[in-house]
């Protein structure tokens, strides 16, 4: 084989090496992304029907009912204008509570209850992640309700603060 040739191999094999590179790495990004939506937009049918995704406002209050198995728990999440019921199966993270923000990670159901796989709570008395702070704020605005004057800001774009209730 003349060495024109060889090169000739080398460079599409390469080349193929490559595309498999990127085509596998693209796989991958695309089964570990995770969009967020607000309960307005899951009413709405702008989430996936059957992907994951994930859920976020503040948790309703005197909607956590425990199963009796003890691990069970259904709860709704709301962003002040919409209900997504949700089911989980697990522990919750100790600053769970009625109120409060929280994002929920997992699937909608047949049935039209969010299957949660994961449960992530504030890490404080006054935070609420700021995808659900947004929900809350447009969806309160839009039905003229307490967040026209909006939630203070710390400053930072990485963290918005909800006002206590």
């Amino acid at each position: 084989m003349s060495p024109r040739k060889r090169r000739a191999f080398a460079i599409v094999g390469g080349l193929a090496l490559l595309g498999l590179a990127t085509a596998l790495v693209l796989n991958a990004l695309q089964s570990n992304l995770v969009f967020f939506f607000s309960p307005t937009q899951v009413v709405a049918r702008e989430a996936p029907g059957s992907g994951s995704f994930r859920v976020g406002g503040l948790v309703e209050q005197g909607s956590l009912r425990r199963e009796a198995d003890g691990l069970t728990l259904r709860f709704a999440v709301t962003d002040t204008a919409h209900v997504v019921p949700v089911t989980y199966q697990g522990l919750l993270p100790d600053l769970f509570r009625e109120g409060k923000g929280v994002v929920v990670a997992g699937k909608m159901g047949p049935d039209g209850v969010f299957r949660a796989t994961e449960v992530l709570a504030k890490h404080d008395e006054n935070y609420m992640p700021p995808e659900a702070a947004d929900a809350v704020k447009r969806a309160e605005a839009a039905a003229g309700g307490p967040a026209a004057g909006g939630y203070p800001s710390t400053g930072s774009t990485s963290t918005i603060r909800a006002e206590a209730r």
